[in-house]
């Protein structure tokens, strides 16, 4: 557990557990204990680089403006001083938009992706799913002390006070518009899509994000050889904010990490 010096950040990480890298990052008002229900079996197979992103958690940076293009900068910045040319990648929520603009913009340090409950593009959420997220600003983060995120960032972060700071840059980043189809249809690693049944992201949207990776146009065949580099997950009984700790989360992720894929195409 330690600070990195990256890009004018001091960004906090933990490593737990060895064998091959699989870096996770988490989501909006989360840090690294967003995994702990899920890290010993993560842990069990691979060394796991849990990262604070910039703002959250122990890592400063609640005055800089939060974008996913820069926050993955942040990433990639890490994974170069960590001397970590290649690794798979787990992101959630808005650690997955972080982690899929890190395929996007460094695709040759990304082996696999995991994006877990992400859209990607703004518009990929239900509308009271934005309406919600639209409302996020230093009032939102007033009548959310006192909750557990809350509270968990008063006892980690180097300056508590920026809370209200955060939920104002937070807002201003979901407010903004994207549409990164035309860039997921280009990304050369396998890619797993992992949601719940009941997420706030529509089915349409999962189905349209799994095609524009090769999923879902033809019958892959009895032995799977039309079958896609890509997979997709949908996860019973679960919603956005149950996924994350989930032990099915595990139990699919695993498995795609290690089974031989043909290049997308």
């Amino acid at each position: 557990m330690s600070y990195a010096d990256v890009r004018g950040l001091r960004i906090w990480y933990e490593v737990h557990g060895t064998g091959k890298p699989l870096v996770l990052l988490h989501g909006s008002y989360g840090s690294t204990e967003t995994f702990a229900p899920i890290r010993p079996a993560l842990a069990a197979r691979r060394r796991l680089v849990a990262v604070d992103l910039r703002g959250h958690g122990r890592t400063a940076g609640a005055d800089r403006p939060l974008r996913y293009e820069s926050m993955a900068d942040d990433v990639a910045a890490l994974l170069r001083h960590l001397d970590l040319p290649e690794v798979d990648l787990l992101g959630y929520s808005l650690g997955g938009g972080v982690a899929l603009r890190t395929a996007i913009q460094h695709p040759a340090l990304v082996r696999r992706l995991v994006l877990v409950s992400t859209p990607f593009r703004r518009r990929g959420w239900y509308p009271e799913a934005l309406a919600a997220m639209s409302a996020h600003d230093e009032r939102a983060a007033e009548r959310m002390r006192g909750t557990p995120s809350h509270e968990r960032y008063a006892r980690v972060a180097p300056r508590p006070q920026d809370w209200p700071a955060l939920w104002a840059r937070s807002g201003d980043l979901l407010r903004r518009d994207y549409d990164w189809s035309a860039e997921v249809a280009a990304l050369p690693m396998p890619v797993l899509l992992v949601f719940a049944d009941a997420d706030a992201i529509p089915m349409g949207h999962v189905a349209e994000f799994f095609g524009l990776l090769g999923g879902g146009h033809r019958d892959a065949g009895g032995d799977g050889p039309d079958r896609p580099a890509s997979r997709l997950a949908v996860l019973p009984g679960l919603t956005h904010d149950e996924v994350v700790a989930s032990p099915a989360l595990p139990a699919a992720v695993l498995p795609f990490l290690t089974h031989v894929a043909r290049a997308p195409g």
